[in-house]
């Protein structure tokens, strides 16, 4: 009996980690500032497992088979809580009133099973025992939850079929202590029968977990989904409207084929042509190699690292047709060496001074991408850039987040450089916002070649701010503050409103 319930208790504390890892993911997708998302889900979770514990008390009674009835409980809520938020998550108002609805009622489950384990313990073992075994369980289970649910679960099951597998653990503790137990447990036909239809249903789920999460994006995305895959670090997401491709990263629209030349060139052109011959050039970010496309129209480029977090997004946009078509076939150059790494770790071991650094990041909207707009990022950017190279940012929108994009300015000239703000409109996102920075001053371009968007005599105006996007008071973006998140989200938030 105590090796069977040990096991239980080592099940059901994996299964209960995963529940609440797998909300705080889907919160961060789909909600965004996965700090605060992660944050608040921890706590109320952590409260409800309180609630549980505390209602646990008042089962006197046949506790094995009210522990089977919560093992129920608890596999069919946290499984299918995963495949119901995404599908509510554009037809509830009130989502985020649903969502903590969900992880309470979870939470409230999984705090009834551990005390009520260790009662039904109680008189096989001595206290210290009960005590020492039960935790002993409880922590390694929680510890390999939270070593395979970023390394495994992920990547290869994604969301939905995560929680409907842990489901299907749960239910099934349920039904193996159902037939262990059989003869000790009341209402035993009536728990068999429930475990039973509940392990069905969930491996249903399980099965159609990739229909669901189809059904789902097709209700949040306008145009047909043609790809969508969870790496490590994202949901990755493609759509396609006749030839209108666009990628889309936790729900946030990255580019749109039909206008993205425009972006591009303006982030690249205006720095590379203002370095004299450059022959060594740095990417950080910009994963889909449509930036590095640009950089490989310059004869004098000899070696071009990209560095970019995510290998699906590189493997990907060096894999599928439609998208080498649109970059190019970039990132299969000779020139072109591809790093999968954390740019701010990768910047801490560089030895090597670039000619220009283009950076091209997801927009600040949480505190481990606004790391790479702080100080410290850009103190580790002054040692990897060659004396009389120059830099580029993207920096979010001047019209619509002007204390967001002036704090990047202020920050980056408090690290000894010299910039150079300017902006440049694309359709698919508005005024957009960039800043060239160096050691000396920048001085602007004829600019050269044939381009989609960019000549010669629009550049000058990009560099001009009118009233409604010019420089206005911000504070420095340090590490420790991370005020720059703050700002994107009050700005972004009620833009428009």
């Amino acid at each position: 009996m105590q090796l069977v319930l040990l096991i239980s208790i080592f099940v059901v504390a994996t299964c209960g980690l995963i529940y609440e890892l797998v909300a705080g993911t889907l919160a961060s997708y789909l909600l965004g500032d996965s700090v605060t998302q992660f944050s608040t889900i921890i706590g109320v979770y952590l409260f409800s497992m309180g609630i549980g514990s505390w209602l646990s008390r008042y089962f006197n009674k046949n506790l094995l088979g009210w522990f089977v009835q919560v093992e129920i409980l608890v596999g069919l809520i946290g499984g299918f809580s995963s495949a119901l938020l995404f599908l509510l998550f554009e037809h509830v108002e009130s989502f985020r009133i649903v969502l903590y609805m969900l992880i309470s009622l979870t939470g409230i489950m999984v705090g009834m099973e551990i005390p009520l384990l260790m009662r039904i313990l109680k008189d096989e073992l001595n206290f210290s025992d009960l005590v020492s075994k039960v935790f002993t369980f409880d922590y390694i289970g929680a510890l390999l939850a939270s070593v395979i649910f970023p390394l495994l679960l992920v990547p290869q099951l994604g969301l939905v079929r995560t929680s409907f597998l842990f489901g299907l653990l749960n239910v099934g503790v349920a039904f193996w202590v159902c037939l262990y137990f059989g003869k000790r447990l009341p209402w035993r036909n009536y728990l068999k029968t429930s475990a039973v239809v509940s392990l069905l249903l969930l491996t249903g789920g399980f099965v159609l977990a990739d229909d669901i999460m189809a059904i789902s994006e097709e209700q949040t995305y306008p145009d047909k989904v043609i790809y969508s895959k969870s790496s490590p670090y994202q949901r990755i997401v493609l759509t396609r409207n006749r030839n209108n491709i666009k990628l889309y990263l936790n729900g946030n629209l990255q580019f749109s084929s039909t206008d993205e030349y425009r972006y591009h060139e303006a982030l690249v052109h205006p720095v590379m042509q203002s370095v004299k011959d450059p022959e060594n050039v740095l990417l950080l970010g910009g994963g889909d190699g449509l930036a590095v496309r640009e950089v490989l129209k310059y004869p004098t480029v000899k070696n071009i690292t990209l560095v970019d977090l995510d290998a699906e997004v590189t493997k990907l946009f060096s894999t599928m047709n439609m998208l080498t078509a649109l970059n190019d076939s970039a990132l299969l150059s000779s020139k072109v060496k591809v790093v999968n790494a954390d740019a701010f770790e990768w910047l801490k071991n560089n030895p090597v001074a670039f000619d220009c650094i283009i950076i091209d990041f997801p927009d600040p909207t949480n505190y481990s991408v606004g790391k790479l707009y702080t100080t410290a990022f850009y103190r580790l950017l002054h040692n990897s850039l060659a004396v009389d190279g120059a830099a580029v940012v993207q920096c979010t929108s001047p019209l619509a987040a002007p204390k967001s994009f002036w704090c990047i300015n202020n920050t980056i000239q408090s690290c000894s450089f010299k910039t150079a703000p300017y902006h440049a409109y694309v359709p698919s996102f508005g005024e957009w916002g960039y800043i060239i920075l160096n050691r000396n001053g920048y001085t602007i371009p004829t600019i050269q070649g044939s381009h989609k968007f960019l000549t010669a005599s629009m550049l000058p105006p990009m560099f001009h701010f009118p009233p409604d996007m010019d420089k206005r008071p911000a504070d420095v973006n340090r590490l420790n503050n991370q005020v720059l998140v703050q700002y994107f989200e009050d700005e972004w938030g009620s833009y428009g409103q």
